[in-house]
């Protein structure tokens, strides 16, 4: 299959980039790594009159630290967050979930940021987002505006995003000191959409949880935040009993739909016994730091 017709433009600037989208919109899209919107132009599944490529455009492919958060520009290829030592200790849980998406080639192509305004359900970074309260930096030629992961995502591939608007940086707070984090998937193949998966980042007192942060993917519209199971395990310690408790939440939490992939059922199952397995490993990864 080959894509329908459509004018394109590779802008150098931001400026440039979002007036060209104000002037286009409801028919551009943004090109950012390409790794889901050409596919599903060459399906003829999305058909935009207008591509606006980011490529070209400098300043948000890096990654700065912002004293309490990390500041990723929403450009910066996957493969690149996987390969960074600042992300790897100051957001563990963005570098864990790097490490889950597809394979090497999409990851040298795909950007953090076409992933989260991509917002598919089944996708690593909206999850890790939405587990962490990070902040989406969008600009348009109003300006520019700061949105909660809580309040971006809003359903299967969409969010509160205006037509005109650009996702240009997220803002990721850093992990507490005595944390962990890990996330965890199940899929078909390695490097297929999970079927579920959570990411968890756990800090702890001593034995005793203080914090937790728990989303779950592939199990609902978008990123579930399981916060059943974070009232339930905060404050207490890692018994099997507690485990199990925070397990059954997660799992009463979501409302997955089946598919030819998995049914409903095995979805809300897998995610109470991801969560298990995602706050046990990122307690252990928290007293091996510690």
């Amino acid at each position: 299959m080959k894509p329908g017709p459509f004018n394109y433009f590779a802008p150098t600037t931001l400026s440039e980039a979002v007036k060209l989208l104000s002037e286009h919109a409801p028919e551009a899209r943004v090109l950012a790594g390409g790794q889901s919107l050409v596919p599903m132009m060459n399906f003829r599944l999305a058909r935009p009159g207008v591509l606006i490529d980011l490529n070209r455009l400098t300043g948000l492919s890096d990654i700065r630290d912002d004293g309490d958060f990390l500041a990723i520009g929403a450009m910066i290829r996957e493969r690149e967050v996987e390969n960074s030592d600042l992300v790897r200790t100051a957001c563990p849980l963005v570098h864990d979930a790097t490490l889950n998406i597809a394979h090497l080639p999409i990851r040298s192509r795909g950007t953090i940021g076409g992933s989260i305004a991509n917002a598919d359900p089944a996708a690593e970074y909206p999850a890790t987002m939405l587990a962490l309260d990070a902040t989406l930096m969008a600009h348009s030629v109003r300006g520019e505006r700061r949105i909660a992961a809580a309040d971006f995502f809003c359903g299967v591939l969409t969010t509160t995003l205006e037509v005109d608007e650009i996702l240009t940086e997220i803002r990721v707070p850093k992990a507490p000191s005595n944390s962990g984090a890990a996330f965890v998937e199940i899929s078909r193949r390695h490097g297929d959409f999970a079927l579920t998966g959570v990411g968890a980042q756990v800090t702890l007192a001593g034995n005793s949880i203080a914090e937790v942060r728990l989303a779950a993917c592939g199990v609902g519209a978008g990123p579930v935040r399981l916060t059943e199971a974070e009232t339930i395990l905060r404050g207490c310690g890692l018994s099997d009993d507690i485990l199990s408790q925070a397990a059954q939440a997660a799992s009463a939490q979501v409302d997955p739909d089946g598919d030819t992939h998995a049914t409903a059922a095995y979805r809300r199952k897998l995610a109470g016994v991801m969560t298990k397995r995602a706050v046990q490993k990122s307690a252990d990864r928290a007293r091996s730091s510690g």
